[in-house]
């Protein structure tokens, strides 16, 4: 018969090797990040069509709430059919594969630097809200940076092979045969286009997000307010979706300027003029008033100007 004590060790052992170590959690937000990446590409791949100005399926004649005539292009449901249709279920998840890579590394680099930000940052603990802020959130911003940086190659394979619908190329299949052929065409330069306007986008949105919603919670939000913890929980997601449509057009730039002239029909006229860097992209898109083209999925519409009198 065994003796209390050495059952007692037994159990705390069974305890500690209960416990997950570092390697079991990266693993596991490393699957996690797999999976909704998979489960949110058939969105991206929707998103990402618009953005090119692929618009496949008719507009239909429908009116608004105020009886205004107007065109409502396919929205996501309707867009997600026809590409069934033209390349079946497995259609939905083209350029997948370099996304997860992207998404795995970008976790890792992520890791790998904050635990590096935190050492450093626990040398000054002593300092005022705002320069906490400010702090915080530049050491956010070098990590978006230095994982933007490293994921980005694998970004552009992504749009590539997905913008390949609108042509029906074959010209981008795996990431191995995408990295022989952009560096054989473009050298290393090729992995990197449209880098600027993304991380112009995520460190404007950054800032802004966090500065407004350390002003909203220190001036606005009244302490005497019993809501208040509650209030201040939720501003920096609201402020999020907020900075988010107004940066939208950086992510919008470079993903234009990832197809641009590489040899898809998606990247060259008629479809799209060959634009010289991301500013000509810009000043493109911004005098032709689609700066947030493919922004939503949804009720997408166009004014009519001028349709026959429908009559019952």
């Amino acid at each position: 018969m065994e003796s209390p004590e050495r059952l007692s060790g037994q159990a705390v052992g069974v305890e500690q090797d209960a416990t997950p170590t570092p390697v079991d959690v990266d693993t596991a937000v490393l699957l996690l990040g797999a999976g909704v990446t998979a489960v949110t590409h058939p969105l991206l791949y929707v998103k990402l069509l618009i953005q090119v100005g692929h618009e496949p399926l008719p507009p239909t004649v429908g009116t608004t709430m105020f009886g205004r005539r107007v065109l409502y292009l396919p929205g996501f449901f309707s867009y997600a059919q026809h590409i069934v249709k033209v390349d079946g279920k497995r259609g939905l998840f083209r350029g997948l594969s370099p996304r997860i890579v992207s998404s795995a590394i970008s976790t890792m680099v992520r890791s790998k630097v904050k635990q590096q930000v935190e050492l450093l940052s626990m040398k000054d603990e002593l300092q005022t809200s705002l320069r906490k802020v400010v702090k915080e959130t530049t050491h956010e911003m070098i990590i978006q940076c230095l994982s933007r940086v490293a994921t980005h190659p694998f970004h552009v394979m992504s749009v590539r092979c997905m913008a390949q619908f609108v042509g029906r190329e074959v010209k981008f299949g795996g990431i191995f045969s995408c990295v022989m052929k952009i560096f054989k065409e473009e050298g290393v330069a090729g992995f990197y286009v449209g880098l600027i306007p993304h991380v112009l986008g995520e460190v404007l949105f950054l800032w802004c997000c966090n500065l407004l919603a350390h002003f909203i919670n220190t001036y606005a939000v009244d302490e005497s307010f019993s809501q208040a913890a509650a209030v201040r929980s939720y501003t920096k997601f609201v402020m999020g979706i907020a900075v988010s449509v107004l940066t939208y057009p950086f992510m919008l730039v470079a993903d234009l300027m990832a197809v641009n002239n590489c040899g898809l029909a998606a990247g060259l006229p008629p479809h799209s003029p060959i634009f010289k860097s991301w500013l000509h992209c810009w000043n493109h898109l911004n005098q032709k008033g689609h700066l947030f083209r493919g922004s939503s999925f949804f009720f997408r519409r166009l004014p009519v100007t001028s349709l026959p009198v429908i009559e019952d």
